[in-house]
């Protein structure tokens, strides 16, 4: 089975190279298959490499450089080496190393600036979006926001994503604006969270202006995308970025 591919519609510079995998073309079984790319979901570790090394494949040869995600808003600086410690983004100005962040609902947002000279990736949950993921990746990036654009990869959608009060005031409480990304749930104290415009009211003022993606839902596109939500027990997407 070939790869499935999300492949970013943005006006990047022809040397970035960016992907978002999706749950199709490899070999893992069960609630794995197919193509799980994380280690620590409880798959088969050999199943794990295999899918790993169809994706290395269909990428030529960057090197994936795969991250220990917490929740966080630590940035990993690629220097050619394995990232030791966790972190939950990933900034890179050299050619032949690729950013990488798995998710299975959480929102992944792949960044290069309009010279083609860095590019970054950034694991935004609610958690790592209210406690400043995005505005630690561009921080690192040490580039004028006006300069880069953003892709936002799959994750889950507006319609499937339902929290609580303290995730809503939590956003809330640092603008006033994030009360447009919420709407009444079911019940009372639920609300509909959508993530997409979370991140993209943040990115705006940092200044980004060139935002695009969006628009998937991991918890409804059951073919296509791992959901956490919607099977708890589930492998890992990986979206990509690199240069050449």
């Amino acid at each position: 089975m070939t790869l499935d591919h999300v492949r970013p519609d943005w006006p990047a510079p022809r040397n970035v190279h960016a992907l978002s995998t999706t749950r199709m073309g490899g070999v893992s079984r069960g609630a794995y298959a197919s193509l799980n790319l994380a280690q620590h979901v409880g798959d088969i570790p050999v199943s794990v490499l295999a899918n790993r090394a169809k994706l290395q494949l269909d990428m030529g040869t960057a090197k994936p450089r795969w991250l220990s995600q917490v929740h966080g808003t630590r940035v990993a600086v690629l220097d050619g080496m394995p990232v030791q410690e966790p972190a939950d983004a990933a900034v890179c100005a050299a050619s032949g190393e690729a950013c990488v962040i798995m998710t299975a609902d959480c929102l992944p947002v792949l960044f290069c600036d309009q010279g083609g000279t860095k590019v970054a990736a950034a694991h935004a949950g609610w958690r790592g979006l209210s406690s400043g993921v995005l505005e630690a990746t561009v921080q690192g990036m040490a580039v004028a926001p006006g300069k880069l654009m953003a892709w936002f990869g799959p994750a889950i959608g507006p319609q499937a994503y339902e929290v609580g009060d303290e995730v809503r005031e939590a956003f809330v409480r640092q603008s006033a604006k994030a009360a447009a990304a919420f709407k009444p749930g079911k019940d009372l104290g639920k609300w509909w969270c959508d993530l997409y415009l979370l991140a993209r009211l943040r990115l705006e003022t940092l200044g980004l202006n060139s935002i695009h993606g969006g628009g998937f839902c991991t918890y409804t596109e059951r073919e296509r995308f791992f959901s956490f939500r919607r099977d708890g027990q589930c492998g890992r997407m990986a979206s990509l970025i690199w240069l050449e």
